[in-house]
């Protein structure tokens, strides 16, 4: 097939990878200046933006990519992990892969340029804030409902409650990896860890940053391991729990109010 004068020359967003490349060249920022904020700033993003982005990053690791580095003649930093170092090494080169092999195909079909927008329409996105990937460790299955128990790293558990229906549909097996959203609106915060709850998830670590807003504020739970945890909770109830940074609180969240996701 001939290509057409239109296709001749491959168009740059097809070889965007969208907010994942974003998330790679907020790391080399990183990498390069050993501050988020100064990568934000390279990049025209706000700082919280960056540091969601962070946190997303993280989530989504089985071992940190990048950690806050404490301390030194600027007050502290953040710096790449070995990891995280290996994984932008890693997709840059996929990057320059996939450039070769776009470039091919809009020289060979005439209609790629319109098959690969619908294509890149199935890329999930979510508004759940918080998104974990794991394996999962258990399955115990129920006449309606089964429990599935599933390891996020460093020593966390989510246990989430799914329809029989959704477990068949998800195919999910022992030692499968899957992803867990779970919206800050459904998390609850204790600071009281004597009390008993109904709550089958309980994470418990410190907040790293609190933003209140009108109404609402945002509250930012570092986990052992260094994952991080979002909830959305009143303005009262950040002075009511005495919640600010370094305070150790436990997040409350129910097991039918953990979704998973598997990739297709």
């Amino acid at each position: 097939m001939k290509p057409s004068a239109k296709t001749q020359q491959v168009k740059p967003h097809l070889l965007s990878a969208g907010r994942k490349h974003d998330h790679l060249e907020l790391l080399e920022r990183i990498d390069a200046s050993g501050s988020i904020s100064a990568a934000a700033n390279a990049l025209g993003m706000s700082y919280k933006a960056a540091w969601d982005a962070v946190e997303s990053i993280n989530n989504l690791a089985e071992q940190p990519l990048v950690e806050r580095r404490v301390g030194g003649r600027n007050g502290g930093g953040a710096e790449l992990t070995t990891n995280g170092r290996r994984l932008v090494a890693a997709y840059r080169r996929l990057d320059k892969e996939r450039e070769r092999v776009l470039a091919h195909l809009n020289r060979v079909m005439d209609d790629f340029d319109q098959y690969y927008k619908i294509i890149r329409r199935f890329d999930m996105k979510t508004s759940a804030r918080n998104q974990f990937l794991g394996k999962v460790k258990s399955l115990k299955q129920g006449p309606i409902n089964a429990e599935v128990v599933l390891d996020i790293g460093g020593g966390d558990e989510l246990v989430a409650s799914i329809t029989n229906d959704s477990l068949q549909h998800l195919t999910l097996t022992e030692g499968m990896e899957a992803y867990a959203l779970i919206k800050a609106s459904w998390i609850i915060i204790s600071t009281d860890n004597s009390l008993k709850f109904s709550a089958r998830n309980s994470l418990c670590g410190v907040v790293a940053r609190c933003q209140e807003g009108a109404v609402n504020a945002e509250v930012v739970i570092e986990l052992p391991g260094g994952k991080t945890l979002t909830a959305i909770v009143t303005n009262d109830s950040i002075h009511t729990l005495g919640l600010q940074q370094g305070v150790r609180v436990c997040a409350l969240i129910k097991a039918s109010h953990i979704i998973l996701a598997v990739a297709s």
